[in-house]
C-alpha cells in the first residue's frame, strides 16, 4: 500500500491530521467470510460465485443484500442520473477457502504516463475526517489508503478485477473505514477509472449481480476501538459513479446481526452520497 493521510504502519508516527492510531498494514485486515442467507419464499439460492483467500489482505465481508443503490453521473457540470435506486431482494452465498483470484494489471496511483492525465482525487479530499448527512448522522474517518494497484486480489475479486483489465486503465483504488455514532461500519472505495465510459459500465455491470460481492472490507485497525465483526455478519453495499470515478459503499451493523437492512441502507447512503459529492466536486472542476 504506497499512500495513505493516516500512516498504515504501527511503528512509524501518526499522520499528518494527527490522528491518535494508525491503521495496520495489509496483511494485517484479515477477515475472509463465509455467510449463507435463506432466499425468500419461492425463490432459489443463487450458486456461488466467487471464492476468497483467507488470508486477503482487505477480505471481503459477504453478506445480506436487501437493496442495492445504482448511480452513475455524468461528467457534466449539472451531472444527471442516468440510473435510480433498483430495489432487490435476493439470497446470496458466499465461501472462503484458500484459493487465490488471478492478479491483475491495473495502472498504480502516480504512475500515469503522461502529465495530461488528471490524476486521481487526493485521498484526505475524497475522504475527508468527518462526513455529515442531510439527517445530521455524522460518520467520524477510522482509516484511509491508497491500494498499490485496482486490481489487488486480496481486495477485489476476480469478476472486477477482469473487467478492470478489459478497461481503458485504472489511476487507482482508495479506501476508508468510516463509523457513526453507534460504531457501525461503513467501508467505502473509490475507483479512478482513465475513461468515464468505463466508470458506466463498470457500475451497470456490479449492480446486475446484485448477489455477488466483488469488493473487499477493512477491518478496524487496533486502537480504533471497533470490534472485528464476525464472518457472518450482515452487509449492505451500494454503487455510484462520476465522470473517472465509481464509489462502492458497503454498510454493517455494529454488532455484525443479520437484520433490519433497510435501516443500514439508510445509515450507508449519506455517508455513500457524502463522498459521491466529493467526486463529483472534483471531477466537474475545471
Amino acid at each position: 500500500m504506497a499512500n495513505s493521510d493516516h500512516d498504515l504502519n504501527p511503528s512509524r508516527p501518526d499522520g499528518e491530521d494527527g490522528d491518535p492510531w494508525n491503521v495496520v498494514l495489509d496483511e494485517d485486515f484479515v477477515r475472509a467470510a463465509s455467510v449463507k442467507e435463506p432466499a425468500h419464499p419461492g425463490m432459489p439460492k443463487p450458486p456461488v460465485k466467487r471464492v476468497w483467500p483467507r488470508n486477503a489482505g482487505l477480505a471481503l465481508g459477504a453478506a445480506a443484500l436487501t437493496f442495492l443503490a445504482v448511480r452513475f453521473l455524468g461528467p457534466a457540470d449539472e451531472p444527471t442520473t442516468t440510473a435510480g435506486p433498483v430495489a432487490v431482494s435476493a439470497a446470496s452465498t458466499a465461501t472462503a477457502s484458500g484459493t487465490t483470484a488471478p492478479s491483475g494489471s491495473a495502472v498504480p496511483s502516480g504512475s500515469a504516463a503522461s502529465g495530461a492525465v488528471r490524476p486521481m482525487i487526493p485521498l484526505a479530499e475524497v475522504f475527508p475526517a468527518e462526513v455529515k448527512g442531510a439527517d445530521g448522522a455524522v460518520y467520524t474517518k477510522v482509516g484511509a489508503a491508497v491500494l498499490k494497484s485496482c486490481t489487488e486480489p486480496d481486495s477485489v475479486g476476480p469478476t472486477l478485477i477482469a473487467m478492470i483489465n478489459k478497461s481503458h486503465g485504472c489511476l487507482g483504488h482508495q479506501v476508508a473505514l468510516y463509523k457513526d455514532a453507534r460504531n457501525n461500519q461503513f467501508n467505502l472505495s473509490v475507483f479512478t477509472m482513465k475513461d468515464p465510459v468505463d466508470t458506466a459500465t463498470l457500475v451497470m455491470r456490479l449492480s446486475e449481480a446484485f448477489d455477488d460481492y466483488q469488493v473487499g472490507a477493512q477491518a478496524p485497525p487496533p486502537g480504533s476501538g471497533l470490534p472485528t465483526l464476525a464472518a457472518d455478519s450482515g452487509m449492505v453495499q451500494g454503487f455510484s459513479g462520476v465522470g473517472r470515478s465509481m464509489v462502492v459503499g458497503l454498510g454493517q451493523w455494529s454488532d455484525g446481526r443479520v437484520a433490519d437492512y433497510q435501516q443500514l441502507v439508510g445509515r450507508l447512503t449519506p455517508l455513500l452520497d457524502g463522498v459521491t459529492e466529493k467526486a463529483v466536486a472534483y471531477e466537474t472542476a475545471p
